[in-house]
This record gives C-alpha cells, structure tokens and sequence, in this order.
C-alpha cells in the first residue's frame, strides 16, 4: 500500500510541475549592430549555455553546395588570436564544449561551460563567430572527409534519401539544397570561398544569441555587450526566401535505383507546415497517433500486425516558410506492394474515420508525457529562445502547451488532420532495385526514374 501511495505521489507531483512549467523569465535586448540578446537567468546549476542563430545556412549555397557546412564548421580551424589546437586544448582543459554547424536555412553555435570560466571561454566564442581564419589546410582535411562521407553514405538508402525528397518536393527552389553537399561541388570549393560566404552572411543584424545559466543579467549585458558590440553590421542578403512552387496536383513516383538493394526504402507524402503554425501542437499530437510512437497505427501495422518492416514512422519536417510531411519505412524488396498498400490503408483510415476518443486520449497523456523535458537544462533553454526568434513563435508555445495540448477533441482532430495532413496526390519516393520493383510503383503515379549517387539527387 505505501509503495502504491509513493508512486502515485510521485506521479502527481511530477504532473503538477508539469502543468505548471512556464517559459521562465527572460531579458531581450537588441545592440546598435542589430544583434539580439536573451538573458535567462538559471541559478541552479553553476554553468552557462550559448545558442547563437545565424541567417548563413544552407538555402544561401548557390551553386556551391555544402558551402554554408564548411563556412560553419570552418569557424573552428583558427581565428585571429588562436589556432585551431589552443581552441580544442583550452576548452578541454575547461571541460567546456563548442560547436558550430549549419542546417537548412540557418547556421548556429551552441556552447556550454562553467560559471567560473566565462571570462575564460567567452573571448574564445568572440573570436570564432567575429575573427575565424579559415585556415586553408585544416579545410582541405575536412573537404576530403567530407567527399568520403558523401561516398560512403549512398551505400545505404536512409543516409540520402532525404536529399533525394527534399529535391522531389522542393524543385529548382533553394529548400532543396542539400545540407552536408554534393561531391560535384564540394571538389571546387576553396577556403577563400568560406571567407566570402562568412562575409556575406555572418552579419549580427538578422542574428541572435541566447545565455541560460548561472549568472546576473546586468553584468552579463555589459560583458556580452563589449564583446559583440563590434561586430560590424552588413548587409542582409538580398535573397529572401519565398515559399517554394506548389507540389503538382497529381500522384507522383521517383524511383531511385540501387542495383544491389534488397530492400525498398520509401517516402510517402507530400506538403508539410511551416515551423510558426498555429496548430503546431494538436499536429504533433494527431502524428502521434499516425506515426509518432511505437505503439502508432502505422508502426502497429506494418510491423506488429503485419511484419512487413522492423518500423515505420511518420513526421513533419517544418521550415520557416514551408515544410514536408512523410511516411517512412522501408521492407523487403518482395514485400514491397503490400506494404505501401498497407500505409495507404493507415492514411486512409485516418482521413475517413479520424481519431476515437480512447486513442486520442492516449497520445495526449503519451504527448503530454514527454512534456517540459525538452526544456530542462540550461542548453536547451537557451536553443528555444533562438528557435523563437528564428521562427517567429513566442513562448505561448510553451506556456499553452498542456492546455492546446488536452483541449484536443475528437471532432478538431479529424478537422486539423485533413487540414494539414496530404492524404490525396501522394507523393512517393522509392530507393531500390528498379529492375524489381518499377512495375509494382508505377501503379501509384508518374515514374520518374534516377540513379543513386553521392550527389544525392
């Protein structure tokens, strides 16, 4: 009996803090370069975290794909006053870590470090963000593990296949850049081409950075101030990315031959939601349903019922001006048409009948369940307040969590699913043995037919 008191205790006070986990308090301030700043205060553990949003990713390559990686993790092979081995010494003697990266439309930093060593470790992220050297035979290293990686990657079909979907979705628009590169372009890349995309795009103005730890807001502002103040403002690129051109309305098939696969690796749908929709959460919570946990109507299906794959999923892919949703699975070559019968079926299921009461509850209370541990520590913290200002979504996310969370219906359910969720014109993207599988596929729409290779499209 005490042990079920304990638990159910436990359960109750776990579910109160909860329900009542709000954003905590926060100071923005905007530098007169146009830099903005986040100042969150978290006094319980001695130790700082960065997040820092950079308007340098991906969508801004050009025609040299995979410039805005390298540019981002070319920050780290040297700056002004340090060499790329005092940046790694200094820091793990610190304990401290540091990193930069790219992704599709933005570049970032993320770093952490304890409380006493900030006057240590801050001048060193001044230097990487304001003062990076590019040093050209650190970046002919990483080109030719870059090229490696790319090579090895098309050996299995979920390495690429997002590069080869992004492509099918997105067309001739900048979406479909592939983050990582193409070895077509990657090879003519130099280290003075980083220096020109870092002086184009690393700009504070359309930039932010967030600090989440154990520190005062007041003498942090004057600190961060006098580092970052001279970051020179420039000017914003002057590509603004639009939202790409409709999907064509029709049933669509891109057939991608491996010769040797004995497998079929699919994607399955089509249009998506930006990052900023006001449905967001109930999305999240009818896709958890659909293909957001293990016990989802498709991976029960495909895999539990049926035995088709060892998973299946579904998910939405937003951006800040578009977005994707699919399917993913991949079975055996053999299997291939009863499993795609089989997702079409889910799909379908969903859009006639929408959700029973029994089951939505249920990805509530599971959606509900993973709720604030995103959002504990000081890192995590820190990287939803630059995901706020680069998205555009303010802290009601957050705040109105559980209650846009629990107030789902049924009925509002079934709505925001053919809302948002492509059901008709499916969009089908196949990695497998063509010689095999191209008569089955082309039942489902226009085949377009490519090989698989590095370039990943």
């Amino acid at each position: 009996m005490m042990l079920a008191f304990l638990i159910m205790a436990a359960s109750i006070q776990k579910s109160n803090a909860q329900a009542a986990f709000k954003v905590p308090a926060y100071e923005k301030i905007i530098l007169k370069n146009g830099l903005v700043i986040y100042l969150m205060e978290q006094h319980e553990v001695p130790t700082i975290s960065i997040s820092a949003v950079i308007p340098a990713g991906a969508i801004y390559d050009g025609d040299k794909s995979g410039l805005a990686s390298f540019t981002a993790d070319g920050l780290q092979y040297g700056t002004k006053s340090y060499t790329k081995a005092q940046i790694e010494e200094q820091l793990d003697f610190l304990g401290a870590s540091l990193n930069t990266y790219a992704s599709k439309e933005s570049a970032g930093l993320s770093a952490k470090f304890a409380k006493v060593d900030q006057d240590k470790v801050l001048p060193i992220i001044k230097e990487v963000l304001l003062s990076p050297s590019f040093n050209e035979e650190e970046f002919e290293k990483e080109k030719v593990r870059g090229l490696q990686q790319l090579e090895r990657a098309k050996e299995s079909p979920r390495n690429v296949i997002g590069n080869y979907w992004d492509k099918f979705i997105y067309g001739d628009h900048p979406y479909a850049n592939p983050t990582s590169g193409k070895p077509s372009t990657i090879k003519n890349i130099t280290a003075a081409d980083l220096k020109a995309f870092y002086a184009q795009n690393y700009i504070p103005n359309g930039s932010a950075v967030a600090i989440v730890g154990d520190f005062n807001s007041k003498a942090m502002k004057d600190k961060i101030s006098k580092l970052l103040g001279d970051w020179k403002k420039g000017k914003e690129n002057s590509m603004k990315i639009s939202e790409p051109e409709p999907i064509p309305n029709k049933a669509r098939v891109l057939l991608v031959n491996k010769d040797d696969a004995r497998e079929t690796t699919m994607y399955i749908g089509g249009k998506g939601i930006n990052r900023n929709n006001p449905d967001f959460v109930a999305i999240q919570v009818i896709n958890t349903v659909l293909g957001g946990r293990f016990t989802s109507w498709l991976n029960d299906e495909l895999r539990v019922n049926s035995g088709l794959t060892y998973g299946a999923s579904s998910r939405f892919s937003p951006l800040k001006n578009a977005g994707t949703f699919y399917v993913t699975t991949f079975t055996a070559t053999k299997t291939t048409e009863p499993t795609i019968d089989k997702t079409l079926e889910v799909l379908k299921k969903m859009k006639d009948k929408g959700i029973d009461d029994e089951t939505l509850t249920s990805a509530k209370n599971y959606v509900n369940g993973q709720f604030p541990p995103d959002y504990e520590t000081s890192g995590e913290l820190a990287g939803l307040l630059t995901q706020m200002f680069w998205y555009g979504f303010d802290e009601s996310y957050i705040n109105n969590f559980q209650s846009n969370v629990n107030g789902l219906t049924s009925a509002k359910a079934k709505e925001i699913g053919g809302k948002y969720f492509p059901f008709d014109n499916l969009q089908f993207l196949f990695v497998g043995k063509a010689a095999d599988i191209k008569a089955i596929v082309q039942k489902y729409g226009e085949v377009t037919e490519k090989e698989i290779k590095a370039d990943g499209f």
